[in-house]
């Protein structure tokens, strides 16, 4: 008799592992998706700062630098709007900050993202 007790194992087998598989492959594609919104808020940040940081730059230059940074990006971070990006200049520094969500793979899940880039004020100084 071909098979004997086996017979049938496999697709049970399956079905036990099946899920575990699938955990993880979401899994990773979140994380993926978490690792990219982290990298797309702190390139908008340091954008931020590098706008705003020239030498007698504007008020809001960084902000709106962070802003159009963020629309040519894609969909990656979501909910950066609502708090926008946000910078704060003293006389020798500069911080912007991005904040917003990342993608979600399940639904009603979010996985918060805050980014934070530092610079210097260009300014001229007496040697």
């Amino acid at each position: 008799m071909a098979g004997g007790v086996d017979r049938g194992a496999n697709p049970v087998e399956l079905a036990v592992v099946m899920p575990v598989v699938l955990l993880l492959l979401f899994a990773s594609i979140q994380a993926a998706a978490w690792f990219v919104a982290r990298s797309t808020a702190l390139n908008a940040a340091q954008s931020a700062v590098n706008a705003q940081r020239l030498h007698q730059a504007p008020p809001g230059a960084g902000e709106a630098r962070a802003v159009r940074f963020l629309k040519a990006s894609g969909g990656w971070l979501v909910g950066w709007k609502d708090p926008a990006p946000s910078c704060e200049t003293t006389a020798t520094e500069v911080t912007c900050t991005v904040r917003g969500r990342s993608l979600s793979v399940v639904p009603g899940v979010t996985f918060p993202v805050h980014q934070t880039a530092h610079g210097t004020v260009e300014r001229w100084t007496v040697p």
